[in-house]
């Protein structure tokens, strides 16, 4: 993770930058560069539109099958169980019933989510570099790195839909819980860790590259603030977990 303050962000008027595709896979390979081309020229809707087509449109297509419907109300029965509410004969009867909407329910749920986290977020890290830090960005190219940052997560779901289907199973293949199995799974460093996912960790990562290209500030500190509220976001979720389990 470099520590460089990043440059300037120019780019020469007569130029476009790079296309939608270029700077998904750019995101991915050479961020910094990448970045610095979104915020000389803050381009937001064929991100977010990608992001939402991906996303919504691989996750709906799984929950469409027999395995991603079966899986979804395991997953459901499981989670009751967790909490210490199992389901009766006729709440499974119900979720029965209307699981051939799961995907749909589960498409129109992420296109509303994406773009407003999106705006969520940009609105906090503007109003952080701005208001308390002094920084000179925009709120549109604020958004613009936002909305890129988001590449990686479409990026993801290529592999762990696959891995889900294949698994049958709607747990995180790629959270930190994965590296120790043999953890119960009801215990509270089981939930902890099963709340810190790679993925995330390597979007936290790229956020912060794009920010600090932004705001010409260093990625270190940046990338370190991001993962502590991660860490204390997921240390919250096991918490209120555990508690309403009364485990």
């Amino acid at each position: 993770m470099s520590d460089a303050v990043a440059p300037a962000v120019e780019a020469p008027l007569t130029e476009s930058g790079p296309g939608l595709l270029s700077r998904a896979v750019g995101v991915l390979f050479t961020p910094r560069r990448t970045y610095a081309a979104v915020a000389a020229r803050p381009r937001v809707f064929g991100a977010l539109a990608l992001a939402v087509v991906v996303i919504a449109g691989g996750t709906g297509l799984f929950v469409s099958s027999q395995v991603g419907r079966d899986t979804v109300l395991e997953m459901q029965t499981r989670q009751a169980e967790a909490f210490g509410r199992p389901m009766t004969e006729a709440q499974l009867q119900n979720l029965e019933r209307v699981a051939p909407y799961f995907a749909a329910f589960t498409a129109v749920s992420q296109i509303v989510v994406i773009p407003i986290m999106a705006l969520v977020v940009s609105g906090l890290m503007y109003a952080l570099f701005t208001a308390i830090l002094g920084g000179d960005g925009t709120y549109k190219q604020t958004l613009a790195v936002v909305a890129h940052a988001g590449f990686v997560l479409v990026a993801a779901q290529f592999f762990i839909l696959p891995l889900d289907y294949i698994r049958e199973s709607l747990t995180s293949p790629t959270s930190l819980a994965v590296f120790l199995p043999f953890l119960e799974e009801t215990s509270f460093l089981a939930r902890f860790l099963g709340a810190i996912d790679l993925v995330y960790l390597w979007w936290f990562t790229s956020l912060a590259i794009g920010l600090g290209v932004l705001y010409k500030r260093r990625t270190g500190p940046i990338a370190l603030g991001l993962l502590a509220l991660y860490g204390v976001i997921a240390l919250l979720i096991a918490m209120v977990r555990t508690a309403l389990s009364g485990a």
